[in-house]
């Protein structure tokens, strides 16, 4: 069973090993920029507009994302800047880097990587609308989440095309044995190299770790000395979306879920009858 390093200086070196062996997608020179604007003491809503706005195609989407009937707006946004005041710096953020990872591994690239990116989306769409029925879970930080958990696989897949038949038996086999399987052919599980990837893309610290803890959910610190602990309620979430999409298309139990019910329940706060009233609520959303 993969054990996620401790030592935040081990964590720094296997990410570069990743990224160097496996050709991981650097992170896109505006999201950077976005990031670095950020993360300033003030950062200034004008010039990370002007910085989404050298991509008019992604300028484009994000207004569009934040004028559809998910954010229920009485007024739409006209411009860039209008669209990220109305999201906030920090779901801004989010929103780009998850258009921006759909971007580096576009569906085109081949039949099982289309096959991911429908399975994904309808998740991700149903995940934002779960996070707003559930206390404590915010609902943009939980949508970036679901995109970039299993994106390791997008990264195995390009550099491995045998990889595919992996990515097939993720449906059918719970998580912690197909990590197994690919330490063993291919030294790296996809949940390591999803925590690489998101963390080169500037992500929150514990949203990654939540990325590498997603299939081993028992075996998350609490408390992680000289770092912050992994996000226990996103790895809770994402196991909570991922089986409420597979009821909504009649597909039963997800491989994961018998093993991670009481952890989703306890961590979330929620009840077995609670998930029957959200599937049923949910009939109909769609990414």
């Amino acid at each position: 069973m993969t054990k996620y390093p401790e030592n935040f200086d081990v964590i720094e070196r296997e990410a570069a090993l990743i990224a160097k062996q496996l050709d991981i997608p650097p992170c896109p020179v505006i999201l950077g920029r976005f990031n670095e604007e950020f993360h300033t003491p003030q950062p200034d809503l004008r010039r990370l507009a002007a910085l989404i706005g050298t991509d008019i195609g992604l300028s484009a989407t994000v207004i569009k994302i934040v004028n559809s009937p998910f954010y229920g707006l009485a007024k739409k946004a006209t411009g860039i800047e209008q669209a990220l005041s109305i999201l906030g710096l920090r779901a801004s953020a989010n929103l780009v880097s998850g258009l921006l990872l759909r971007r580096a591994f576009p569906a085109s690239s081949g039949a099982a990587m289309e096959r991911f990116w429908d399975n994904l989306m309808r998740v991700a769409g149903l995940a934002a609308a779960i996070a707003t029925r559930l206390k404590d879970v915010n609902r943009d930080e939980a949508h970036t989440y679901v995109l970039f958990r299993d994106c390791g696989m997008l990264v195995m897949l390009r550099k491995f095309p045998q990889y595919a038949d992996i990515m097939e038996q993720s449906a059918k086999i719970p998580g912690a044995q197909i990590t197994r399987v690919e330490d063993t052919r291919f030294k790296f599980s996809h949940a390591r190299v999803a925590c690489a990837l998101a963390r080169s893309w500037s992500l929150s610290e514990p949203l990654c770790r939540a990325i590498f803890y997603h299939h081993e959910f028992a075996l998350m610190p609490k408390n992680t000395p000289g770092a912050e602990p992994p996000n226990r309620k996103l790895v809770a979430f994402g196991l909570l979306a991922e089986q409420i999409a597979a009821l909504h298309i009649s597909q039963g139990l997800c491989p994961d879920w018998i093993g991670a019910e009481q952890f989703v329940l306890d961590t979330l706060g929620i009840g077995a009858d609670d998930i029957v009233e959200l599937t049923e609520d949910l009939l109909g959303v769609t990414a």
